[in-house]
């Protein structure tokens, strides 16, 4: 690694001074006795953020990997460089020590900067980096679509991690009061609206929340209008282009404003700073019919043991539904149903002096083994299908969406610009539920777009 003495990424010499044969994966020779030193950054700290990551790094999978290496004769020393700080300080320490050409050998990364690393030439394709890295046995188990989680300009940057989903969850104990089926699965924005409609006519229940406004940030945009574009047979981001005032996002904030002008959904709560979390408390105290979510909803909100808006009954009383399409066949791709994924993304510096040593390691951090140790303190779903088969048999909820949701997902454009694009959807969909037209919302929206994305020429409408 050709980066300063502060970083501890360099080849130990002991004083024997003999040769020995090539390192197993890696290409280059060292003195006898010598051993590779390699680092892994991941934003975790153990006691702090992330620690079941940070945990699972230092105790299993460092021990793990240096052992397997020696019995191959590989001599090699990993260190872990643990963070736990605020994304954006990680974000930019990373990109610091990657513009100065030093940095870790390996560093986790969000899905969403890879575009931003490459354009800036932080990160390269695995395929460059690493010639042989197309041969690793995983790339098998993980879909296409979690793919496109390390995917930039139709090259691989990385390895995916673990990924997520949005769907529909629903209140069945609500539902049947309602008269409605409590295996709702709608296949259509009228149904939902249907359903929306006969949750209305119950006392104090607030029939539906999709995130909506500016408060709840990037969740209005993931959770509400990219899934819901997606819908309409549209991304945000195609051919080159970004999309504007296009019939399908007036379609999208069209539904916003069928949901809060007709008060089927609570305008007040998507204003609010802690609107999001009153949410998901409200839901779990059986207030909301229809919230739209990630898959962290059930796994980390209304988890009955360790959630932050525990439901003691979750599991009887949540139902879960995939999000149609505005009508059937015309979502993104020809399909019924949609959603929207996330995750973070496992890869191997550039500058690396050790770049195919390292890429073992990310392999082996990837491997079935190890995803496996690292869901010891609750499972989630992870990019390769083999392990979610074997991890999530036990959890109805997580299995169905690994089966059936992740391959009809979506994910955001890894572009340096997208975080500004969000910021105008949110902006938007505040507009409509402040009573604005939806045409008028949309061609404001478009406007700004144009400023932020370079001229109308980058523009689809």
């Amino acid at each position: 690694m050709r980066h300063p003495p502060s970083i501890r990424v360099t080849t130990i010499f002991l004083a024997t001074g003999a040769m020995v044969a090539a390192l197993s994966g890696c290409g280059s020779e060292d003195d006898a006795g010598g051993a590779t030193e390699l680092t892994i950054a991941v934003n975790a700290a153990s006691g702090g953020k992330n620690a079941e990551e940070a945990d699972w790094i230092e105790n299993w999978v460092i021990p793990r990997f240096e052992e397997q290496q020696r019995t191959e004769g590989v001599e090699v020393n990993v260190t872990f460089e643990p963070s736990g700080v605020d994304d954006t300080q990680y974000k930019s320490r990373l990109a610091l020590d990657l513009q100065s050409g030093s940095g870790p050998d390996v560093f986790q990364m969000d899905g969403i900067w890879v575009g931003e690393f490459a354009e800036a030439g932080y990160v390269a394709p695995l395929s460059e980096t690493v010639p042989a890295s197309a041969d690793w046995e995983g790339w098998a188990q993980i879909p296409d679509t979690v793919k496109q989680l390390a995917t930039y300009n139709d090259e691989l940057y990385g390895i995916p991690v673990g990924t997520d989903a949005r769907v529909l969850y629903f209140n069945k104990t609500l539902f049947q009061e309602a008269g409605l089926p409590t295996d709702w699965q709608p296949t259509s924005w009228a149904d939902i609206l249907d359903a929306a409609e006969a949750l209305s006519e119950l006392d104090g229940v607030t029939p539906i929340q999709i995130n909506a406004g500016t408060t709840m940030g990037e969740a209005v945009t993931m959770q509400g209008v990219l899934p819901l574009l997606a819908g309409t047979g549209e991304e945000i981001y195609a051919d080159g282009r970004w999309t504007g005032a296009t019939a399908g996002l007036e379609q999208v904030l069209g539904l916003y404003q069928d949901i809060y002008g007709d008060g089927l959904g609570d305008s007040d709560l998507q204003r609010e700073a802690q609107g999001r979390d009153k949410s998901f408390q409200r839901f779990a105290a059986g207030e909301i019919g229809i919230l739209a979510e990630g898959d962290y909803f059930w796994r980390d909100v209304i988890n009955p043991d360790t959630g932050i808006a525990p439901m003691a009954d979750r599991d009887e009383s949540v139902g879960w539904a995939m999000i149609p399409a505005v009508e059937p066949g015309q979502g993104v791709r020809g399909q019924d149903f949609v959603s929207m994924s996330g995750g973070h993304v496992r890869t191997v510096n550039p500058a690396s002096d050790n770049a195919e040593l390292a890429y073992e390691l990310l392999g082996f951090m990837n491997s079935p083994e190890a995803l496996t140790a690292a869901m010891e303190s609750g499972v989630k779903i992870t990019a390769r299908t083999d392990v979610n088969e074997q991890l999530l048999a036990d959890d109805p909820f997580l299995g169905w969406l690994a089966e059936e949701v992740l391959p009809l997902t979506s994910y955001r454009p890894a572009l340096a610009v997208y975080p500004q694009v969000s910021v105008l959807l949110q902006e938007a969909t505040a507009a409509v539920i402040g009573g604005d037209d939806p045409a008028a919302a949309a061609a404001a929206y478009q406007e700004d777009l144009e400023e932020v994305v370079g001229g109308a020429d980058h523009v689809t409408s």
